[in-house]
C-alpha cells in the first residue's frame, strides 16, 4: 500500500499525549505542527488521549491536556481515550497469535539488562529471544512479544515514506522482538498506536523525529494486519539551552504553569509556529 495522503481522500492528523505528566513546550510544538497541517488542507484533527499505562496515567492529567490545548488556541475534531479501546487491541493480538507471530515472555528488565551486557554480535537485538527459544511456563505475568524474523518472512520487503527522509526501507529487526501487549496492560505503544491510526483514519502521521525508528515496527504490524499505510511526518525536536530534548521526566516548564502565570496561550502558539525549523 501506498501513503494515504497522496491524493486519497481528507487529510487526518492526530494528536496522541500520554497523561503521565504535564505538557511542555515539545508536546505543544508538535500539536500545533499536527493541527495546522489538516486545517491549511482543509482536514480533521484527532486528540488521542494513551491512557493504557494505568499505574502512570492520571485524569488530572487528562484535564491539563484538554485545557492546555484549548490555551494554545488548538480544536480537535474527535477525542479518542485509548482505555475505551482494549477489546480492539486484544483482538488485534489474538490476529497475531492466530498467525503464530507472537510468544509469551517472563523475562524482567534486570534479566534482559544483564542478557544484554553479555558479549553479543554487533547487530544483536535489544531482546535476545531467550522465551522464544526456550518457551516458558505460563505461571508467572507475562507479556507476548512479536517474533520479528518470522513476521519479515510473512511480509516481505516493506518501505514507507517520510517526510524528510523520503522512501524508507522498513528495517524493524534491530529493535528484536517487541513487545505487543505488556506483563500490566493488554497492549503496548506499538499495538495500540497503529490500530488506532488505522481504525481513526490517519493519513498523516505527524510526530518528533525521536519516534522514527519506531515506524519500522509499526510498518511491519500494518501489514501483517492488513492496515493502511499512513505518510509520516517526523519533525525535529525542540531543545533546551542545552541542546537536550525536552522531556517530562527532567522537569521541563510545563503548559499548565505558563497558562497559570497568566501567559497569553495563543501569543504563544504563534511564536512556536514561527519559531519552528522546517520538517
Amino acid at each position: 500500500m501506498t501513503a494515504r495522503s497522496e491524493g486519497r481522500g481528507q487529510v487526518v492528523t492526530r494528536f496522541a499525549p500520554s497523561p503521565t505528566g504535564r505538557l511542555h513546550l515539545g508536546h505543544a510544538a508538535s500539536a500545533i505542527r499536527a493541527h495546522d497541517f489538516a486545517r491549511a488542507r482543509g482536514g480533521r484533527f484527532v486528540l488521542r488521549i494513551e491512557d493504557i499505562d494505568g499505574t502512570r496515567s492520571r485524569l488530572e492529567h487528562v484535564a491539563a491536556i484538554l485545557e492546555d490545548l484549548r490555551w494554545l488556541g488548538l480544536e480537535w475534531d474527535e477525542l479518542v481515550v485509548q482505555s475505551d479501546r482494549l477489546a480492539t487491541y486484544a483482538a488485534g493480538l489474538e490476529r497475531l497469535k492466530a498467525m503464530a507471530l507472537v510468544y509469551p515472555c517472563v523475562c524482567t528488565r534486570a534479566e534482559i539488562a544483564a542478557s544484554a551486557s553479555a558479549p553479543q554480535g554487533e547487530m544483536a537485538p535489544a531482546y535476545p529471544g531467550t522465551c522464544r527459544l526456550h518457551p516458558p511456563v505460563l505461571d508467572v505475568p507475562h507479556c507476548w512479544r512479536l517474533d520479528m524474523a518470522k513476521a519479515l518472512e510473512v511480509t516481505g520487503p516493506l518501505t514507507w515514506h517520510d517526510a524528510s527522509a523520503g522512501t524508507v526501507v522498513a528495517d524493524p529487526l534491530p529493535q528484536g522482538d517487541v513487545v505487543l501487549a505488556r506483563k500490566d496492560a493488554p497492549s503496548s505503544y506499538h499495538l495500540a498506536v497503529t490500530l488506532d491510526d488505522a481504525a481513526q483514519g490517519v493519513t498523516d502521521v505527524v510526530r518528533g523525529v525521536d519516534l522514527f525508528e519506531a515506524t519500522h515496527v509499526h510498518r511491519v504490524l500494518q501489514a501483517l494486519l492488513g492496515l493502511p499505510v499512513p505518510a509520516y511526518r517526523h519533525h525535529p525536536l525542540v531543545v533546551d539551552a542545552d541542546g537536550r530534548r525536552l522531556a517530562k521526566r527532567d522537569g521541563a516548564p510545563t503548559l499548565e504553569a505558563r497558562r497559570l502565570a497568566g501567559e497569553d496561550g495563543a501569543g504563544l502558539a504563534e511564536r512556536l509556529r514561527s519559531s519552528l525549523p522546517s520538517s
